[in-house]
């Protein structure tokens, strides 16, 4: 076995190929594909440990199953890195989530194997299901649907509601829980607890095995008896375990727990279920970071660790340079406890990214008034919402990408109310190599429509400090919502002490007579450079931080468009409907007619790269905001 071991995997180009390997070689297939994905990522950094830790069952799902005929839908799909390798893109897969090259999660136009597109939790059942109920009206009675969702993305509300509805329809749809207790930190709540509780039932588990195994052993009589076991292993739980099984209340069949690193038996187990109609879920127990002992151990750190020594699992740090200044996320962590220590009204929300946000400072230092809640961002919104009814001051900590899935409950339970509840949107504008399902580009003009929603962007860490300081005072008393980039700020010293910024004003960081532009957020980096470039051209062009989108600084508009004859406006968030659009009503509503160009996200989705390709091919980094002055200019 030694000698093949390292060259099966070099072989293998596509599912059929992977089906001429033997059963009892399928353990080196493993340790071919553990090992590429180990020495791609440490090199081109991607997310490691999730894939890592389903490579068994992604082995033993395109082993068995009749891939693209039979349809595969991944859940969020940062574990799907074996399966791009499995199915024609391990020669490329080094391009992996680079700019032009292959993305980073299952995408349609990518490959015919990529059934759904993914990168947000929770969707894979109803899509799963919905593609059940295509094939059984089209009459495709040999085609299998299979959803691969984690514990993590189980705690989202669509997971249970697709449960609830395939369950009742009795679809022929599989369900494989990876349970591994991880998300990108560990899973929390009741759902987390229930699932450790199933898998270290010993009663059962022993009972199992024992009959299984003695069972086989009976010729003739064992092979059909072990399917009639597997079969109606669930009324055996029920005997069994003193709780009823929450999936089978459901209408599923549950199978499990079993070992999901044992490619042998996870194969033949995946067989027997293809013969079972009707909805199912299998619970298979995997272990995050799985042949990486390093990644085992620190799983949150090896989620997505960047680049590190495959040998050592030393990290080479991506965090900013220590003269350098921090990353705003950490900016928001820092900030959050300082604020919470003065105020004891500020309780702290997020949907399962309290590393990922900062939260996890908070949640060491005050775990009472600090929350994970899961993957499930409409519960946080509403339960932020709670919380503001009773005096409290929750500041709702979720990616600007996410938030949109809880679109509803700023609306109808937090803005409708006029609930003093304050909204942290983390990786506003474009975050790079994640790619368009992470962007956080539509954020302004969502919340632009929602009426008693303040909107605000600090281009730096001081103003983000003091817009935090200045969103839990007493007399908001509305929704405020503080929109932040990705990555590192420009002040390394940022620590000052609180300053109240008045709601709705702007501020003047260069004067100018040849030109207007106005910028929010982070877009205002770019634009100062560009300013001071063109001023080494004989371009005074004058530019202004309008820190709010909502309520716009009518008193500065209204002082630029009296002087300006063009007006240049910048933001990393989409055109339409934005920040630009936002002035240009301005214009209308008070009987300017100045020439005003928008400059921004264009109305299409931007692929995944690094945050300086995918600005410089909006053209809104600080070259693309120098040209478009100066061809503006030369035009007028």
């Amino acid at each position: 076995m030694d000698e093949i071991k390292g060259r099966i995997l070099e072989k293998i180009n596509n599912p059929e190929e992977l089906k001429k390997v033997k059963l009892e070689e399928l353990p080196v297939v493993c340790d071919d594909l553990r090992n590429f994905i180990i020495d791609v990522v440490s090199t081109n950094p991607g997310h490691f440990g999730a894939s890592l830790g389903v490579v068994e069952l992604t082995v033993a799902l395109h082993y068995v199953y009749n891939t693209p005929h039979d349809l595969l839908v991944w859940d969020v799909g940062h574990q799907a890195y074996g399966h791009k390798i499995l199915t024609g893109r391990r020669q490329t897969f080094i391009t992996n989530r680079k700019y032009k090259g292959l993305s980073g999660f299952p995408k349609r136009t990518e490959s015919e194997y990529d059934v759904f597109g993914v990168g947000h939790a929770s969707t894979s059942i109803s899509a799963a299901l919905g593609m059940a109920v295509a094939s059984k009206i089209k009459g495709e009675k040999d085609r299998k649907i299979v959803a691969v969702i984690g514990d993590g993305a189980m705690t989202g509300g669509m997971a249970f509601e697709a449960l609830n509805n395939a369950g009742a329809g009795k679809s022929d749809i599989l369900v494989i829980l990876n349970d591994n207790n991880m998300a990108i930190d560990p899973s929390v709540g009741g759902f987390s607890q229930y699932l450790l509780n199933i898998s270290k039932s010993h009663s059962y588990n022993r009972f199992k095995k024992d009959v299984w195994e003695g069972l086989g052993k009976l010729d003739g009589f064992g092979q059909k008896t072990r399917r009639f076991l597997q079969k109606n292993q669930h009324a055996l739980k029920n005997i069994i375990l003193k709780e009823n099984n929450l999936f089978e209340a459901f209408d599923f069949r549950y199978f499990g727990p079993v070992d999901g690193h044992d490619i042998v038996y996870l194969t033949k187990v995946l067989k027997d279920l293809k013969d079972i109609p009707g909805p199912k879920l299998l619970h298979v127990i995997t272990k995050k970071g799985k042949g990486f002992k390093q990644a085992e151990i620190n799983q949150t750190k090896f989620h997505a660790p960047g680049l590190f020594d495959k040998v050592t699992g030393e990290i080479y740090s991506c965090d900013c340079p220590i003269d350098k200044a921090p990353k705003f996320q950490n900016v928001f962590g820092e900030t959050l406890v300082e604020l919470a220590e003065k105020n004891k009204k500020i309780v702290g929300i997020t949907p399962a990214m309290p590393t990922g946000c900062s939260m996890n400072l908070m949640i060491e230092k005050m775990p009472d008034r600090a929350f994970d809640v899961g993957i499930a961002e409409q519960h946080a919104v509403t339960f932020s919402a709670g919380l503001a009814t009773q005096g409290m001051v929750p500041f709702c900590n979720i990616y600007s990408t996410f938030m949109q899935r809880a679109y509803d409950q700023i609306i109808h339970d937090v803005a409708l109310q006029k609930l003093h509840v304050v909204f942290c949107l983390d990786r506003g504008g474009l975050v790079g190599e994640d790619g368009p399902t992470h962007h956080g580009v539509f954020d302004i003009s969502y919340m632009r429509l929602v009426p008693n929603m303040i909107i605000s962007a600090p281009m730096d860490e001081i103003d983000l400090r003091n817009l935090m300081y200045t969103a839990q005072l007493d007399d908001i008393a509305q929704p405020f919502s503080i929109r932040y980039p990705r990555g590192c700020g420009i002040k390394p010293d940022w620590k000052k002490p609180f300053e109240k910024i008045e709601i709705g004003k702007g501020r003047v960081l260069s004067e100018g007579e040849d030109i207007a532009i106005l910028t929010i957020g982070k877009s205002g980096i770019f634009a100062q450079r560009a300013v001071e470039s063109l001023s080494g051209e004989g371009v005074s062009a004058a530019h202004y931080d309008m820190r709010f989108v909502k309520p716009l600084d009518e008193e500065i508009l209204t002082q630029v468009f009296k002087k300006f004859k063009t007006i240049i406006t910048v933001e990393d968030g989409t055109v339409k409907g934005g920040f630009g659009s936002a002035v240009l009503e301005f214009m209308a509503e008070n009987g300017f007619s100045n020439q005003i160009k928008i400059m921004g996200i264009p109305d299409r989705f931007i692929e995944h790269g690094t945050p300086e390709d995918l600005y410089k091919e909006c053209g809104i980094d600080a070259k693309g905001i120098k040209t478009s002055v100066l061809e503006i200019l030369k035009k007028s």
